[in-house]
């Protein structure tokens, strides 16, 4: 069986690494962005900052914002009539996932309007066209969505979340500039910090996992396990240190897949509004917990590359213990709780189907029933 690796056509990486957006729009010819960036971005001056590159250089461009957290059906249906009204030929995505995410469903469904109806891009769908450019400038060091052919929209009427898994999305630049995280409150550095230490542990687990992907996820452990507490301070090697580990981690785990910390954070979303990077930190002690004895010695490497000391001296119950500890002692450090109050008993059948159905589960090491879902939701309580 063939391997495939996919990644950006181009990444820019480093402070002021935002000035290449104008670079890379002339270069490409185009003549409008349609600027996506949620309100709060808008209101405290970090969009702003992308603005200014395109006033300076005289590139025309209109904005859109009507964004959430967890991007909906109804966002996507809105974007993608305000970009036809917009005149636009390329976007810029500018914030977290649900910018990210948000462009690419407006992208997609533009250049392959048969999936107007947004459902139908659930899973692996069929779509014959790359979608509209899109120039993903991300403000959060942990979705990565600017280097991944994946994205998530929240299908309010159903209480879920859909996970889409389309090559043709993938940004074509990607500008991953430390200081457009700077502004970044500290819980949300924390939160979205784990969901990329999430992506990359999930990632080196998954079933899919293979030596080059390995390669990324453990390098991303190494970076994410130094910089996350640094991050949190708002120190400059801290976001430093974030902003390359989330972005390698991307590289491995979009084409690798990740595993049921996911699709359980996936459904914690849709039916708690849960954030996503703090219901990833939630699970991830927990799930690792779970697949320990499918994971032959990888925890070892885990632990090592989270900076663990005498792991060569340890047993396998030892070392698996230890990453899973490790993991846990982060994740407190930079304020996740460890409990969901909001989780209640009659709930977990239907999170535990939801789960269970989620695009992300098949990847998981060890195969997980809707009871084995279930008896994982309830340690949050």
């Amino acid at each position: 069986m063939a391997n495939r690796i996919m990644l950006n056509e181009t990444s820019y990486h480093g402070a002021g690494a935002i000035q290449e957006i104008a670079t890379e729009a002339k270069a490409h010819g185009f003549q409008k962005a349609f600027v996506c960036s949620d309100p709060d971005l808008i209101k405290f001056g970090v969009t702003k900052k992308v603005t200014d590159v395109l006033d300076k250089n005289g590139l025309v461009y209109e904005i859109y914002s009507d964004i959430k957290p967890n991007p909906t059906i109804q966002n996507v249906q809105h974007g993608v009539q305000a970009f036809k009204d917009s005149g636009a030929d390329y976007l810029i995505a500018i914030g977290g996932g649900s910018s990210m995410d948000t462009s690419k469903a407006i992208g997609i469904i533009i250049a392959n309007p048969e999936f107007e109806d947004v459902r139908s891009l659930e899973g692996v769908a069929p779509t014959k066209k790359p979608c509209v450019p899109i120039i993903a400038v991300p403000t959060t060091a942990g979705t990565a969505a600017e280097v991944t052919i994946n994205y998530v929209i929240t299908d309010v009427e159903k209480k879920r979340k859909f996970v889409c898994v389309d090559p043709h999305d993938m940004p074509i630049i990607a500008i991953v500039d430390p200081e457009m995280m700077s502004s970044m409150p500290k819980g949300l550095t924390a939160s979205t910090g784990m969901d990329a230490l999430t992506h990359a542990i999930e990632g080196y687990t998954t079933k899919a996992a293979w030596e080059m992907t390995d390669m990324f996820h453990l390098k991303a452990i190494e970076l994410i396990s130094k910089s996350l507490r640094s991050a949190v301070a708002n120190e400059k090697k801290g976001r430093e240190g974030m902003a390359l580990g989330e972005y390698i981690a991307g590289m491995g785990f979009s084409n690798v897949g990740l595993g049921i910390a996911h699709s359980m954070a996936h459904t914690l979303g849709a039916v708690y509004d849960t954030p996503h990077g703090v219901a990833c930190a939630m699970m991830l002690p927990i799930v690792m917990e779970y697949n320990a004895d499918c994971t032959g010695e990888k925890y070892r490497e885990i632990a090592r590359a989270m900076g663990v000391k005498g792991v060569d001296e340890m047993s396998v119950d030892e070392y698996r213990k230890a990453a899973i500890d490790a993991v846990q002692q982060l994740s407190v450090d930079v304020g996740i709780p460890t409990k969901l109050e909001a989780l209640k008993e009659e709930d977990l059948q239907f999170l535990a189907e939801s789960a269970h159905a989620d695009a992300c589960a098949p990847g998981n090491p060890k195969d997980a029933s809707v009871e084995d879902l279930k008896a994982l939701f309830r340690k949050l309580m």
